[in-house]
């Protein structure tokens, strides 16, 4: 896929590609992905943690669907990032590069990782994002004012509902049957669907190629319901949270994180004391949960 070049300058040029001589290079190329209700320059924190610990790294702050945008289709918005970060990973194809997704961006990211071939990303650390779905009421639920979480079903297992980003992945535990039949996004990715899925092989594939998976999170999130869907996990039918491990979907291998697991690449780290907001710009989250993994 390519990129339409205005949004490749406007992402890479003006947000912060920053380009040192190749004698100062010494790590592999970050790109960073925001989550809903937000910008890539909301996350300049991050990007400046990496500079200050990694001089002369290549941060790319990918600005695309940003704010009320953010709330566009899954699909529409792994679209559009995986044109602009398949160019940046054909630029570093020898290198390979990392990829850093915070919140829903880890969601978007983790879309365009198993759905673009022949991308060279060595580690997806996934920033506290619903990677096992959303099933609370957050403050982004003011998009639907009247509804709470036990009904919102109704209006997002719709075809309009699907048209929302969180619709996408929203994981009601106790209509599992529609989640499956209607879930245009998590349900594939996840591998979940009763719905055709002709590239669920291609799916499970791209994501085995990752060198290194992290998953972070934290009991005090307060936004990303359950918080171990962070790491995979979510409720069942009496809202008891379910870890990856003892899955079906985990245990038949089915998206491949049973493979990457075995082969010691799959990292679940936890913090406590740390809410949602503060994932991307509190120093010891940095130092100790994301530094690491940036080689």
């Amino acid at each position: 896929m390519q990129a339409p070049s205005w949004v490749f300058v406007f992402s890479v040029a003006l947000l912060g590609s920053v380009v040192l001589p190749d004698t100062a290079r010494a790590y592999r190329p970050v790109v960073i992905v925001h989550g809903i209700l937000d910008s890539a320059l909301a996350l300049f924190h991050l990007r400046n943690a990496i500079l200050e610990a990694h001089p002369g790294t290549e941060v790319y702050m990918v600005a695309m669907f940003q704010d009320m945008k953010s709330a566009w289709p899954m699909w529409t918005q792994v679209l559009g990032f995986g044109n602009a970060i398949k160019n940046i990973s054909d630029i570093h194809k020898d290198q390979g590069i990392n990829i850093i997704g915070y919140s829903q961006g880890g969601l978007i990211s983790r879309g365009v990782i198993q759905s673009v071939d022949d991308l060279n990303v060595h580690t997806f650390i996934s920033l506290s994002s619903p990677q096992g779905g959303q099933y609370g009421d957050t403050s982004y639920l003011f998009l639907f004012p009247h509804y709470l979480k036990d009904s919102l079903y109704k209006i997002l297992y719709s075809k309009f509902g699907q048209t929302f980003s969180v619709g996408g992945y929203w994981r009601d535990p106790h209509h599992l049957d529609l989640y499956r039949s209607t879930s245009q996004y998590l349900a594939l990715i996840n591998q979940e669907t009763r719905l055709p899925n002709p590239n669920a092989t291609s799916y499970k594939t791209n994501l085995t190629k990752l060198k290194k998976l992290v998953l972070i999170g934290g009991p005090e999130d307060g936004v990303i319901t359950p918080w171990q869907s962070a790491h995979f996990g979510n409720f069942d039918e009496n809202e008891t949270v379910v870890p990856l491990t003892e899955q079906d979907s985990y245990k038949n291998d089915d998206s491949g994180l049973r493979t990457l697991n075995e082969r010691g690449d799959l990292v679940l780290l936890e913090m406590a004391g740390i809410t949602h907001v503060k994932w991307h710009v509190d120093p010891t989250v940095f130092r100790y949960l994301i530094q690491p993994y940036l080689s």
